[in-house]
């Protein structure tokens, strides 16, 4: 799959600075000859053996790491992760702070949305309302505890954590426009395409809550296969189709709060994509053995079954099409994603030549330009001056 090896990315990275540290820096104690470090401080003596930390190092791996309660990030060996990570806390927002006067106001409107307006919202709260939190309950409950390196924790913390602010979100919005809470879990369990695209990814989630050994083939792959259902096929596919239509919206002048924070979760969750897709990569380098073609073929089939989920799931959303909500041109969108994805993983892509038929949503990951395409205000928070880009915003 074309694997970039840990020495190749480590050649390339930088060491972390970690400022504001005190005592005798380990660089003068004296050097046993012996791979020690021995330091003579207030009449004792400590002897350190580098040669022990450099194993433990060494025994960093994604799955069957050293067995450990330490959670000691230092050194990094997977830099890419805390890096992501570092970006990840940068992005940070609150759903509070974003004003939904303006939705409020259009939403109560006898004359400013359409029913398609209303409805495609309907179905976004519906869905993503409790579609976050499988994700969020998947990288908790199955992911993160099967890898055993720190700073894959870290990293795979942080991204429950903006799975819960995603959730929290979507409570904001159903409490602003005074939907009914019941009726969105109704949708939930009642539209059969969003019943189908949940069970879809909770079957790959169910197979995985148990003790595995995770020295078989067998359970490496499904975990594999977990990382790219989750990463790619979910979050980085099925979300897409109704962020598309909410983003639209937002570009018609319509639900200018829901639109923010809309922007702000696709944000977020390129940098989920990535992370999955860098995890799953490092799987793979590090287990080489599970990427029989066989194995290929059938992540390929599951991106192949999620595109058609969506699909269905789009018709249900457009059931009536308006300005800028066109069936074809968000099914062609979706293809066009899912080959990203698959091309992403060094797998074959199901649509060759496809165009992403909607351009614009390029600027939607760039806050300054979408701020200054509707003259609005940029709301204020606590890290809006470290926002900074996705690591792949080529994503879309």
């Amino acid at each position: 799959m074309g694997f970039e090896s840990q020495e190749e990315r480590r050649g390339q990275e930088q060491p972390v600075a970690v400022s504001g540290s005190t005592g005798v820096a380990l660089a003068d104690g004296e050097d046993s000859g012996e791979g020690k470090k021995i330091f003579e401080v207030g009449g004792k003596t400590f002897v350190l053996d580098c040669k022990k930390a450099e194993a433990v190092f060494a025994a960093k791996k994604v799955i069957n790491g050293i067995d450990t309660m330490t959670f000691n990030l230092l050194p990094l060996k997977y830099q890419w992760a805390y890096d992501l990570y570092r970006n990840m806390k940068a992005n940070h927002w609150e759903p509070e702070d974003i004003p939904m006067n303006e939705d409020i106001g259009q939403w109560r409107s006898t004359d400013q949305l359409s029913d398609s307006d209303r409805w495609i919202i309907r179905m976004g709260i519906g869905y993503f309302s409790a579609a976050e939190g499988i994700v969020g309950d998947n990288i908790i409950h199955v992911i993160r505890e099967i890898v055993t390196a720190p700073e894959l924790k870290l990293v795979l913390g942080r991204h429950a954590h903006e799975e819960n602010i995603h959730a929290d979100s979507l409570l904001y919005m159903i409490s602003s426009l005074g939907i009914d809470p019941h009726e969105c879990e109704a949708m939930f369990v009642d539209v059969e395409s969003i019943v189908a695209k949940n069970e879809f990814v909770t079957r790959i989630s169910k197979d995985m809550r148990r003790d595995l050994d995770m020295t078989l083939i067998e359970n490496i792959q499904n975990l594999a296969r977990n990382m790219f259902v989750f990463g790619q096929c979910m979050e980085g596919t099925q979300f897409y189709g109704l962020f598309g239509m909410i983003l639209s919206l937002y570009r018609q002048n319509k639900f200018p709060g829901i639109g923010q924070m809309f922007s702000y979760t696709l944000r977020d969750e390129s940098n989920h994509i990535e992370l999955l897709r860098q995890l799953l990569m490092c799987l793979g380098e590090e287990n080489p053995s599970i990427w029989t073609n066989e194995f290929k073929e059938s992540l390929v089939e599951l991106m192949k079954e999620a595109v058609e989920l969506e699909k269905r799931f789009i018709d249900d959303c457009l059931p009536v099409e308006a300005l800028g909500l066109n069936r074809e041109d968000f099914n062609q969108y979706i293809d066009f994603i899912a080959d990203r994805r698959l091309e992403g993983v060094g797998l074959a892509v199901l649509n060759s030549g496809v165009k992403n038929p909607f351009p614009w949503l390029a600027e939607v990951m760039d806050f300054k330009k979408e701020q200054n395409f509707f003259e609005g205000t940029v709301t204020e928070y606590q890290k809006t001056s470290a926002l900074k880009k996705p690591l792949s915003d080529s994503d879309l």
